[in-house]
């Protein structure tokens, strides 16, 4: 996982291409079609970056984008605008209601991904940093591999996005509806014992030749990387 992006925009095929595009590229990725409703999800997932269109069935971008700009929990959140509007005069009032970069339709995905990863750097490098180390532990966000004590550990792809959360934020305990919400974000149907299940794997992977313990379980609250 690279970050976390949040996508609103009204056209489905747009959300599905660029989605689909930037979770090949290890980003986490979650949207609303209105919005009306993208502003009450954006508080739920709370991402790194917020995708924005500004023509939207309900409030414009401009709207959102001054709406973010006022809340202290999200006004610092980066943001870029996706529109078809092109002339200069809309982009300059784009950028003055708070957006941080602005895109023109149609773009390219390679495009929208070097926007993405320059807001990114500049407001927080790590989350597009290529690998994450705690301790004698280390993950290779590109490479798909992890390491132990230099020694290469075998994990599923399950387990990866776990510890790859985990890593992210070290010594933070997170309850089970929390890393359900961040490591299976549209999967509605996962059960806290399976999140226990996929747990109890990542231990037995990592800690190889009686390693020191690194996942620890918070009773009643949920489990944190020491």
């Amino acid at each position: 996982m690279n970050g976390k992006i949040f996508i609103i925009e009204d056209e489905p095929s747009i959300i599905q291409l660029v989605q689909h595009n930037l979770e090949k590229e290890g980003f986490l990725v979650a949207s609303s079609t209105n919005g009306n409703d993208g502003l009450k999800d954006l508080k739920k997932f709370e991402p790194n970056l917020l995708l924005l269109d500004w023509m939207l069935p309900d409030l414009s971008g401009i709207d959102i984008c001054k709406n973010i700009r006022n809340n202290s929990s999200h006004k610092n959140l980066p943001i870029i605008m996706l529109t078809a509007k092109g002339e200069e005069e809309d982009k300059i009032k784009g950028l003055d209601s708070g957006v941080d970069d602005y895109l023109t339709k149609p773009f390219s995905f390679n495009e929208l991904l070097a926007r993405i990863k320059a807001v990114l750097r500049r407001y927080d490098p790590k989350v597009v940093s290529n690998s994450l180390e705690f301790e004698d532990l280390k993950l290779n966000r590109f490479e798909k591999r992890v390491f132990r004590k230099n020694i290469e550990i075998q994990v599923g792809p399950t387990e990866f996005r776990l510890l790859e959360f985990f890593l992210s934020n070290p010594k933070r305990v997170y309850s089970r509806d929390q890393i359900l919400e961040n490591v299976w974000p549209n999967n509605i149907n996962v059960e806290s014992r399976t999140i226990d299940v996929h747990i109890r794997r990542l231990r037995k992977s990592i800690n190889i030749d009686k390693t020191k313990e690194l996942i620890r379980t918070v009773r009643s609250s949920g489990y944190s990387l020491i």
